[in-house]
């Protein structure tokens, strides 16, 4: 039987905040997979090496962590004012099939540098030494982005002293702006798809908890901690090797994908694991990190921990944090009420890896609230560039 070649696609694997993820000009894509659709999807779970029954992702790009199983899409923008198109998919690990329901905000941060990498900003916009602003569509939920990205001798400037946690080393720091970050691509269109601040979610055959569902940066249901039977302090160990403990965080994120219409069944959730992420909230406490670096309660706000595609996420997601900030500068949310309450513009919380800052300003504007911005810094390197090899009939 004649054996197919593998094909060679021109790609950049590329780190961005906390996450990693393989990168694409749409220009450089087989052209039946410049469209959206199946074969897109094949090459892309192809790529990153899933569906894996090992969860290991031997034979892909994959990390076979829900930071590392992403692929990513550039191209010129087709929108004013914009420099570019940034479409983002998860890649499922186990199971067939690619999420495109949200953004990835630490991948937001490599999408701005991978623009000037790319030749997909216009070179009069990039500075000889300083900071280029690329401006970015977000394809998936229709939302710009801007990203303050270093600039030095008429190239991205990857390497400083901007240390991150959950990264290793330190790089340089490009600052994220994400412009009204409620998520209003959904049916409904409102920051609160309930209406309110604080529902009552019943979780059947769980319980009934306090949940605040947002959908800011990403559509996110917040629990408090102690109604869950956590501090707020635990680490990726604490929770991933518990599997009902994992089932029952899942039966609590389709209860809110439900409570939030995003969902119409609760059978969609297992073709929608990116969104709603489920996180939950607690006071400042002291703990030590993932790292060992020890986090003092009087460092931060409050805690917040958070799951993505069924596992605690090792530290945070930059969408998630978006919502964090965002929920925290309204008063009455459970991330508020754990921040201690009362009027903000900016919110420390510690996670799993150390702490992060995300700020936010809230507003009510005839009776909703909505915020204008929310800004927070990560860091962005290229790890590799090349080709990426797929067997010719994956496809």
């Amino acid at each position: 039987m004649a054996q197919q070649p593998q094909i060679k696609i021109p790609a950049t694997y590329m780190r961005g905040g906390t996450s990693k993820g393989v990168f694409f000009r749409l220009q450089d894509l087989p052209e039946r997979c410049q469209v959206p659709g199946e074969a897109r999807d094949q090459l892309f779970m192809r790529v990153i090496g899933s569906p894996d029954p090992y969860s290991a992702h031997i034979d892909g790009m994959g990390g076979a962590t829900s930071s590392t199983s992403k692929c990513v899409i550039l191209s010129k923008s087709s929108q004013p004012g914009h420099d570019v198109d940034y479409l983002y998919g998860q890649v499922s690990i186990d199971k067939a099939f690619v999420d495109w329901s949200g953004n990835c905000g630490n991948l937001s941060t490599a999408a701005g540098a991978f623009a000037i990498h790319a030749g997909l900003v216009d070179p009069a916009r990039i500075p000889d030494n300083g900071t280029c602003v690329v401006r970015i569509w977000q394809a998936n939920i229709h939302k710009t982005i801007i990203a303050h990205v270093p600039v030095s001798n008429g190239q991205v400037q990857e390497t400083g002293d901007f240390e991150l946690d959950g990264v290793t080393f330190p790089a340089a720091e490009i600052v994220l702006e994400f412009l009204d970050p409620s998520d209003d691509s959904e049916e409904g269109g409102s920051m609160f798809p309930t209406g309110n601040l604080v529902d009552d979610l019943e979780v059947p055959g769980v319980g009934t908890f306090k949940a605040t569902m947002i959908s800011a940066g990403i559509p996110t249901v917040f629990v408090n901690a102690e109604d869950i039977g956590y501090q707020g302090t635990e680490l990726r160990e604490d929770i991933n090797a518990d599997p009902q403990q994992l089932a029952r965080f899942e039966q609590i994120r389709v209860a809110g994908a439900l409570r939030m219409g995003l969902i119409k069944t609760a059978e969609e959730a297992l073709k929608r694991q990116h969104t709603p992420k489920i996180a939950f909230v607690a006071p400042p406490k002291g703990y030590k990190a993932s790292s060992g670096k020890t986090v003092e309660a009087g460092e931060v706000d409050l805690l917040v921990r958070a799951l993505s595609m069924g596992k605690l996420h090792h530290a945070m997601m930059g969408t998630c944090a978006v919502a964090i900030g965002t929920a925290a500068a309204i008063p009455g949310t459970l991330v508020n009420l754990a921040a201690g309450g009362g009027a903000r513009e900016a919110v420390r919380f510690g996670h799993p890896s150390g702490t992060l800052r995300v700020g936010a300003e809230a507003s009510q504007e005839n009776g909703e609230w909505v915020v204008k911005k929310a800004i927070m810094s990560r860091s962005a390197r290229v790890l590799m560039e090349g080709w990426v090899r797929v067997p010719g009939d994956a496809f």
